[in-house]
């Protein structure tokens, strides 16, 4: 097996780009404490697997007649307000919890089911940070926030543009460590999903952000996930920094 030095520099850690040097390349390495690390481009069998299925469910579109798609929205109703009815799937309840209008399943054209999944795994998993992030608690609030369910859709489709999983050749060390990092854990897209909506929520109080910022926010959002997912000693999704905002 070829490796090849590349040394990544602090501030070469937001791009992430790396330039493959010559033919026939199956790793690349980069420096973590002056050692060098070798991500492989070759993946092991476990990776493939894990990587083929989640890529399958980034190509699954939300069919509002599929009858475990309706289920999935009743359970995400359920998790967010546990202790209140759903008259219907189409209903003005819905613009509580952050869609546009009466009928959430509109709002998933851009990143399909696995948002909703996202979205389902996050109030399972973290619910008191989801809580925290629907009901719009700590700091000083802007009088137009962004709207929390469609938030959600759009940090989905923010880090699967990031990891640019279907490119044929690995165009980011950020995608060969998240790849790394899903053979530790099949669910480490869902929990980076997690990390990255708390993240840009924190980033929208300290900009004091409103709506009209909102793309700037998930711009300076992807960033700081980038740096973290490339830090020294990241070696999971649950040692990035910003995984201690979780609760």
């Amino acid at each position: 097996m070829k490796c090849f030095g590349v040394v990544i520099k602090s501030d070469d850690a937001t791009s992430g780009t790396p330039t493959w040097i010559g033919k026939g390349l199956t790793c690349v390495c980069f420096k973590r404490k002056g050692s060098y690390e070798r991500i492989c481009i070759n993946l092991t069998p476990l990776q493939e697997e894990r990587l083929k299925r989640l890529k399958h469910r980034m190509k699954i579109y939300f069919d509002a007649s599929r009858p475990d798609h309706q289920e999935a929205l009743r359970a995400l109703w359920s998790a967010t307000y546990p202790d209140r009815e759903l008259h219907g799937l189409i209903s003005d309840q819905w613009k509580e919890m952050g869609w546009q209008g009466r009928d959430p399943s509109t709002d998933f054209r851009g990143a399909g089911f696995i948002s909703l999944e996202n979205l389902l795994f996050f109030a399972k998993t973290f619910s008191i940070s989801f809580q925290r992030l629907l009901k719009k608690q700590g700091g000083k609030r802007s009088a137009w926030e962004y709207p929390f369910a469609v938030a959600g859709v759009n940090i989905t489709f923010m880090i699967m543009q990031m990891l640019d999983l279907d490119a044929t050749k690995p165009r980011t060390f950020v995608r060969s460590v998240f790849l790394q990092m899903l053979s530790e854990n099949e669910w480490a897209f869902d929990l980076l999903y997690c990390v990255a909506f708390v993240v840009m929520d924190k980033q929208w109080l300290e900009k004091n952000a409103t709506y009209m910022e909102f793309n700037d926010v998930l711009k300076s959002t992807r960033a700081q996930v980038e740096r973290e997912l490339l830090m020294d000693d990241v070696l999971r999704i649950e040692d990035m920094p910003s995984y201690a905002l979780l609760s």
